[in-house]
Order: structure tokens, then C-alpha cells, then sequence
């Protein structure tokens, strides 16, 4: 069983717009959620499903908006949250912005997308390049003899249209490794682990079927590449878009499929590795009482010396009631932000091998302020282009359609920050 209704509500629990797929539940039921949701909040036992009576209530929330599933029956939870996430996203796509002021303004186009989105309660059309053919920003005019389902509603490749036409055919892929790492103030890795996602944009004609190889060591151990020569990597948690045929490649591990037109995230993975941290930071605080704190922070780049980090962002954390910051900077520019009470050391390039330094000082008052306890941990933003921690790589890609015209396909790799953290001491 899914959702009975979908409300969408604002900041104070009102609701803005809703739509009753199956009328089992009654709409005023909504009334219920808002008191139930701070009454939970105060108690400290917030949680995504809240119940009132025989109702469940399912919800999600996105800037100053609450979008809210109601469901009498015992639902495929899972299935209400990536509903809910994925109508998010389709109208993210619609008004750019999705808040308040944009569900107020496009009151017609939402519930039209309610219709297409949902029906019965059960996802239908959650793709919004296929919606975006039929559901125009501007309205439709009606049409007396004209209205017509939109083929690819009904294709078996519903993600895509026929008909379309390049002049120059193009596939663009990029594998984006963002790093996430923990690391505690004596200097070893609590936490480590590369997330992946491999996004491709498309400009191809007709209907064009993809293979992609990757160096995946499932694969090279099935085809026997497996060896010293051949670097291969091992995925875990590999979540693919719905065009790729899943029974391809549990069978023989090939990535096979008709891609949507454009933008798209083709697969996301993560490996669980033991990362060497790419910037490594050594950090000294000193404070005298009453007076003043002076800090020294060192950053090295611990990754090829061909390679270079670009947008680096050091963020180190400073007491809440420092004051009359001075710097000194080896290289880069810094920056108090008092806001966040925090230093931000802006590096624009940062080479491989290479070691920087950074000088802070600030000064305290005279009457202390009550010492929080601990203190948070310097946080790293970057971003190496033509790189990949992991070492995956695209080993080839292959474009087949039935007019047989060549089409070129681009790789580009890139490294960044995700959760990136070292504790101080």
C-alpha cells in the first residue's frame, strides 16, 4: 500500500495545497500533525513517521515547507520517502526555488504535477524532463480533438523521447569522488570513506543504446584481467539510475542502457578504503588567560605533485569572545568570520608536496567568558580536478545505434572535500 493523500504545508503547519488520491483518510486530519510534530520536538523524540490514532503520518521537510503522506494502511514507508524526496526534485526543476512563495504562485501547474506524479496513491510519472513535455510552465490552451497522451508515458523507454536530433553527437561523463574523513587530535583516522557519483550529459540522436566499462574488480576476476598490471577497485552500495538494465549486469557486470536526454546521475558508489588524508593539518592553540590566544596551523598536501587542489578552505575555530584578529599567511588569505566564530584560511591553488603556513592572533577580554566544552574540529574544503582517490576509471564507452553514427564520449574526473574534519587537541 502507498500514500492516501499528499499535503503540502507551511512553516506553521497550514496547509498550502493538497491532493486526496484515495479518499480513505479524511483531510481534516492534517490538523493533527503540527501539534504532534512540537510536542515530539519538546520531548526530544522527533521522529520522520508520526502517528495520531489510526493516520500515519509520513513527512518530509525542504526550506519552510513540510511535505506530509497520510496513510491509514501499513505503506511501504521507503517508497513514501523517495516519492516525497523525488516530488521535491521535480518541482526544484519546475520554479528553480521550492518554497513557499513559489507553491503560492504556481498553484495550477502543482496540482496538475500531483496528478501526473501520483495515481491511486502509487508514484506514476516522476521524471521531469517527461513531464515538462506535457506540463508547460505557461498552461496549456485547450484543444477540442487534440489532447493526446505523450508517447513516452507510454513507451517502454519511459525516460526518454523519440525523434531526438543532434548535429553533433556528444556524451560528457564526469566521476566526482567526494572524500569523507574524520580524524582525531592524537592524529589517527577514526573515519574514512569515498563517496562516488558518475553523472553523464548526453547529446545523442535517435536511440542510442551504452555500455560503460569500469576497472571494477568483479568484473576483472569474471574476465580473468585480474593481475598486478590491471588496478582495479571494489564498489560497494552501487545505486544506479533506472535506465540501466540491473539483470546485465548482475549477470556479466556490464553497464548497459538507454539514457535519458541531458543531465542525469548514472550511478553513485562508496568504498569503505583506508584514505590517506589528501590535505593534512597540524594545529597548535595557545591561550593566555585574560589576554590573548595565538594559533598555527600548517597544511600540506599529501597527494601527487602533478595535481593540484584548487579552492581550498580551511576553517579553523576560535573561542566565541576573541577579538582584533591579526594574520600572517604563507601563502592565501585569511579571514575572521565572527558569526561562526571561525578563522577561514582561502587558498585559490595548492600543488601536491607542498607545505603552507598560517599565523592567528586575537585577543581575549579581561573578564573570561565560561569555557564550552570541547571544541570543534577544523573543517577542509577542496577540490582536485583530473584525479580520483580510489583510482577508478572509465576503461572505455561504447555508443550503438541503429544509424551507426559515430559519437565522441569525454571524461573528466574530480576530488572533493565532503565531510572533512580533524579534531584539535
Amino acid at each position: 500500500m502507498s500514500a492516501s493523500a499528499v499535503f503540502i504545508l507551511d512553516v506553521k503547519g497550514k496547509p498550502l495545497i493538497s491532493r486526496n488520491y484515495k479518499g480513505d483518510v479524511a483531510m481534516s486530519e492534517i490538523e493533527h500533525f503540527m501539534p504532534l510534530l512540537v510536542q515530539r520536538e519538546e520531548e526530544g523524540a522527533l521522529a520522520p513517521l508520526l502517528s495520531h490514532g489510526k493516520v500515519h503520518f509520513l513527512w518530509i521537510k525542504h526550506s519552510n515547507l513540510y511535505l506530509v503522506a497520510t496513510t491509514l494502511k501499513n505503506a511501504n514507508a521507503s517508497l513514501v520517502y523517495s516519492f516525497l524526496y523525488k516530488t521535491v526534485e521535480v518541482f526544484c526543476e519546475y520554479f528553480k526555488e521550492l518554497e513557499e512563495e513559489s507553491i503560492r504562485d504556481n498553484f495550477v501547474i502543482v496540482y496538475e504535477l500531483l496528478d501526473e506524479l501520483m495515481d491511486f496513491g502509487f508514484p506514476q510519472t516522476t521524471d521531469s524532463k517527461i513531464l515538462q513535455e506535457y506540463i508547460t510552465q505557461q498552461g496549456n490552451k485547450l484543444e477540442t480533438g487534440k489532447s493526446r497522451v505523450p508517447p513516452t508515458v507510454t513507451n517502454a523507454v519511459s525516460w526518454r523521447s523519440e525523434g531526438i536530433k543532434y548535429k553533433k553527437n556528444e556524451v560528457f561523463i564526469d566521476v566526482i569522488e567526494s572524500v569523507n574523513l574524520l580524524v582525531n587530535a592524537n592524529g589517527s583516522v577514526l573515519l574514512s570513506e569515498i563517496v562516488g557519483t558518475i553523472k553523464l550529459k548526453v547529446f545523442l540522436s535517435g536511440m542510442p543504446e551504452l555500455r560503460l566499462g569500469l576497472n571494477d574488480r568483479v568484473l576483472f576476476e569474471l574476465t580473468g584481467l585480474s593481475g598486478s598490471k590491471n588496478k582495479s577497485v571494489e564498489l560497494e552500495d552501487v545505486k544506479f539510475h533506472q535506465c540501466v538494465r540491473l539483470s546485465r549486469f548482475d549477470n556479466d557486470r556490464t553497464i548497459s542502457f538507454i539514457p535519458p536526454d541531458g543531465d542525469f546521475e548514472l550511478m553513485s558508489y562508496r568504498l569503505s578504503t583506508q584514505v590517506k588524508p589528501l590535505i593534512w593539518i597540524e594545529s597548535v592553540i595557545e591561550k593566555f588567560s585574560h589576554s590573548r590566544v595565538e594559533i598555527m596551523v600548517k597544511a600540506k598536501g599529501q597527494f601527487k605533485k602533478q595535481s593540484v587542489a584548487n579552492g581550498v578552505e580551511i576553517s579553523v575555530p576560535v573561542p566565541s569572545d576573541a577579538d582584533s584578529p591579526r594574520f600572517k599567511t604563507s601563502v592565501g588569505s585569511a579571514k575572521y568570520v565572527p558569526e561562526k566564530n571561525v578563522v577561514i584560511w582561502s587558498i585559490k591553488s595548492f600543488p601536491g608536496g607542498k607545505e603552507y603556513l598560517m599565523r592567528a592572533h586575537f585577543g581575549l577580554p579581561s573578564v573570561e567568558k565560561e569555557e564550552e566544552e570541547g571544541r570543534p574540529p577544523i573543517g577542509v574544503k577542496f577540490e582536485i580536478p583530473y584525479f580520483t582517490v580510489s583510482g577508478i576509471q572509465v576503461r572505455y564507452m561504447k555508443i550503438i545505434e541503429k544509424s551507426g553514427y559515430q559519437a565522441l564520449p569525454w571524461v573528466r574526473y574530480i576530488t572533493q572535500s565532503g565531510d572533512y574534519q580533524l579534531r584539535t587537541s
